[in-house]
């Protein structure tokens, strides 16, 4: 009879053997949070870096940008590389709700401003449109921007060409720029650029200067969190009118007797690439100096955007002749120099009495001449004591024989006579000086 082994009695099938451990279920599991990767925490300790406020701060160079976006006219930031020329209107972009467009003139070929011909159906019938770049498609899409010229001195010639009928005319190959749209430009030194060309008259007598500086205080504060921000100045809606009249008797007045002024172009090349006077910048200049009256803008301002449109010598003189505007008419003075208002400003007094003096040296009359010298005590006691002395010695060559010496002039005698002794002192030193200097050699 056969042996039997005894069989091993089969393993239990996975399926049906009973678990001892403990099965889990996502209701009962522990969530474990997936470890973040080192870019996680590089982006977000870039976003704390890049978090920062911005605050109302007075900044004449953001007020005359914004002047002149707000009026419109084409604006060219010139600054070294670095300063932030770039910052300042990526964050005047966002102060205005303006969505910012930048375009690298540099790298751009003529044909990228000017439109690229596309040839139709019946070139004959039709014609060949220029077709206009990508960038300008969404600008008058969007029907409102900011256009920001870039790199614009490195830029070469053909290109700069190309650029003169987007910047007067607004025009990119078949297409109009919508008003909404703004332009600005920014460009280096040519020292300091990148295989720099000088900006070419015509494109540079389209721009209004502006010369981009920094600002320590406001980069440390800046660097700390806090930027200033740029807002358009209020316009003053009641003083719109009287705006446009003040500018237009500024300008006018002052073309009227300086007709050299009306077209100057400089005979320098370098300086041909800045601002400079022509019919065209003078126009841009009375619309800016409207805008910063109706705004109440400082003189500061005022001034950054004057020489940054017609340059520094017609910008100096317009300045001056608007500070001519302002002063008291000569007769109203004569007629009451009791209540006579005159300025603080020591130049623009010594004006005021010059006027007066010559007034009445044009109709002398001895009521006219006694209210001369009443005026000049008035200055006297409200000013500084120099500023009568001539005025006073012009004043006192005008007496006729019959007219009476005025109880008045008593009180200017000791300043006069001050005024010569130092006068003569000032000489007699000058001598001296004068004389040591040949004796020593």
């Amino acid at each position: 009879m056969p042996t039997q082994t005894p069989s091993t009695p089969p393993a239990p099938s996975v399926a049906s053997a009973p678990s001892s451990v403990p099965s889990s279920t996502p209701s009962s599991a522990p969530c474990v949070e997936a470890p973040a990767s080192r870019l996680d925490v590089a982006g977000r300790l870039l976003s704390l870096l890049r978090d920062a406020t911005t605050e109302p701060r007075p900044d004449s160079r953001l007020e005359a940008l914004t002047l002149a976006v707000a009026a419109d006219l084409p604006v060219l930031l010139w600054g070294e590389p670095g300063i932030g020329k770039t910052a300042a209107l990526t964050q005047l972009a966002a102060s205005l709700d303006l969505p910012l467009t930048t375009v690298i003139a540099s790298v751009h070929e003529p044909s990228d401003f000017s439109g690229l011909p596309v040839v139709g159906d019946d070139p004959a019938e039709q014609g060949v449109p220029m077709a206009p770049p990508d960038w300008a498609v969404r600008l008058v899409r969007a029907g409102r921007g900011l256009l920001f010229l870039d790199e614009l001195s490195t830029a070469p010639p053909a290109v700069q060409a190309a650029l003169l009928r987007l910047v007067l005319e607004r025009r990119v190959g078949a297409l109009t720029l919508p008003p909404g749209v703004r332009i600005v430009a920014a460009a280096n030194p040519r020292s300091s650029a990148a295989d720099g060309w000088e900006l070419s008259p015509p494109l540079a007598n389209r721009f209004v200067h502006l010369q981009w500086t920094h600002d320590h205080e406001v980069v440390v504060r800046g660097l700390g969190g806090t930027w200033p921000r740029a807002t358009l100045p209020r316009l003053d809606p009641a003083k719109l009118a009287d705006a446009v009249d003040f500018a237009r008797r500024a300008v006018c007045g002052l073309l009227g007797v300086r007709p050299e002024l009306v077209h100057r172009l400089p005979a320098a090349e370098a300086r041909r690439g800045g601002a400079w006077p022509s019919p065209r910048t003078w126009e841009m200049t009375l619309t800016l100096i409207a805008f910063a009256t109706a705004a109440g803008s400082s003189r500061e301002v005022l001034s950054q955007l004057v020489r940054g449109t017609v340059g520094d010598g017609p910008g100096l003189e317009l300045l001056a002749s608007l500070d001519r505007m302002d002063l008291p008419d000569p007769e109203t003075l004569l007629a009451d120099p009791a209540a006579a208002d005159l300025p603080d400003r020591g130049d623009l007094r010594q004006a005021v009495l010059d006027g007066v003096v010559a007034a009445v040296r044009a109709r002398p009359e001895k009521s006219r001449w006694d209210a001369a010298w009443a005026l000049l005590v008035r200055a006297l006691e409200t000013g500084a004591p120099d500023l009568v002395v001539v005025p006073a010695t012009t004043l006192a060559s005008l007496r006729q024989e019959d007219w009476d010496v005025p109880a008045t002039i008593e009180r200017l005698a000791g300043v006069v006579t001050l005024s010569r002794r130092a006068d003569q002192a000032a000489g007699r030193a000058a001598a001296r000086t004068e004389s040591a200097a040949r004796a020593g050699r």
